[in-house]
């Protein structure tokens, strides 16, 4: 697969405004890529950044015969998995479930989405 065609695809930017002792931009990176990212004064600069970013880390994959990552999609996921913990734990997220009057699932989503 070329450069061009994995530009195509659906890479998840994560985009956050930013305002700190550099002054004010957007930051961006690549979910699905560890290390790519880039910074931008406008989100248009922002975006055309980070796909450069990708592009060049694209190429530089393809040019040493290496892997390139695949978007993540959400169909790839259940919605499911399992979660071991200390007994004290469950029993604690058990109670507090039960004060709150909701299932010990739902109350660990709401302590996951917090």
């Amino acid at each position: 697969m070329k450069a061009e065609e994995y530009l195509k695809l659906p890479y998840t930017r994560i985009i956050q405004e930013m305002d700190d002792e550099s002054g004010h931009y957007f930051y961006g990176r690549i979910m699905e890529i560890d290390g790519c990212q880039s910074t931008g004064d406008t989100l248009e600069e922002l975006y055309n950044n980070l796909k450069e970013a990708l592009e060049g880390y694209i190429e530089t994959k393809i040019e040493n015969n290496l892997e390139v990552p695949r978007p993540v999609v959400q169909d790839d996921f259940s919605g499911k998995f399992i979660v071991r913990l200390p007994k004290s734990l469950h029993m604690r997220l058990s109670i507090e479930a039960e004060k709150e009057g909701v299932s010990l699932n739902q109350y660990a989503l709401y302590k996951l989405a917090k």
